[in-house]
This record gives structure tokens, sequence and C-alpha cells, in this order.
């Protein structure tokens, strides 16, 4: 039974995200597109679920999802692009100092999934790059980042520039 609850939670997100990318209701997309979830759910159930096939199909976490998704990480990227667009375009690129900071990561999110959704969300951003994730001996978990502009080098104040807000709303997600 776990390992079909694992697989029905992948079919249902994997086929929401198909119907994100087709946005179509023509019924051969719509069986193409069960056709194709059922294939990666079948591979994929064991790798993306480890416990708690529904953990993410509680309200609450979708609606923080959708917020985060629609206006947090959007806000953040129109941000990073805007600052690329800035260092591109400027005459001087001998101002632009690229460096690797070590950037200390939240003790609210202790989830691999979480951890991995902010590493993902900060690589999606340009600019910066996120190399690893490592845990120290304590316990704390901290981000290495590329980053192509290194504008400051406290670890807590760069980690709020490139972080920003997306760290904290992707705790609420995976409590």
């Amino acid at each position: 039974m776990k390992k079909f609850s694992a697989w029905l939670s992948t079919f249902i997100l994997c086929f929401c995200f198909w119907e994100l990318l087709v946005w179509s209701v023509n019924p051969r997309e719509v069986i193409l597109g069960i056709i194709i979830a059922a294939v990666s759910s079948a591979f994929g159930s064991k790798f993306l679920i480890h416990s708690k096939a529904w953990y993410l199909y509680n309200p609450i976490r979708v609606i923080c999802l959708l917020v985060y998704a629609l206006f947090i990480f959007m806000w953040e990227l129109i941000k990073a692009n805007v600052s690329m667009a800035e260092i591109v375009l400027s005459p001087n690129l001998k101002n632009c100092r690229s460096g690797v900071i070590r950037i200390p990561g939240s003790d609210k999110i202790r989830s691999n999934y979480g951890l991995a959704m902010v590493a993902n969300s900060i690589t999606l951003t340009p600019g910066t790059i996120t190399m690893n994730v490592a845990e120290d001996e304590s316990g704390k978990n901290y981000y290495y980042i590329q980053w192509i502009d290194v504008a400051e080098k406290d670890r807590g104040k760069a980690g709020e520039i490139i972080k920003g807000r997306m760290e904290r709303a992707i705790a609420r997600i995976w409590k």
C-alpha cells in the first residue's frame, strides 16, 4: 500500500506538471500526459517519495507553494535579472568581483526537499550557482554559492542578499 501511495502521489504531481506545461484539455494530450505521468511515476516514485506520500498535498502547503512560485520567487528572479543586466551592460567589468561564499542555512529547514528547493531557487536566479549544501559537525547547514558579484563579505548579510525572502517562504512549505 505504501508503494501505491507513493506512486499515486508522484503520478498526480507529474500529471499536474504536465498540464501546466501543455496547458490543454485536448483528449490526446491528456491521455499522453496520463501515460507519461504513469511511466514517470513507476520509475521515479521510489526516489521522490521517501516517507509521507501526501505531505505536499496539504491545502495550506499548496497555497504557500503557489504564493512562493508566483510572487516571491518571481520577484527575486526579476531583481536578479536587473542586477545581472546592470553588470553585463556596464562598460567597466573590472568592478565585478566573482567569488565563492559560504552562507548559513535556516534552522527552520531540516528536510532534504526544503534544502534542495532553496539551493535550486538560488541557482535559478541569475548571478548565483549553488555548488554544495553541507552540514557541519554541529548540525547546521551551509550553502556554498558561486556569486558573480560578491557585494557583501559578511555571511549573514550575504545570505540575506542571495536568499532574500525565498528561504523563509520555503520553510513554510517544508515544515
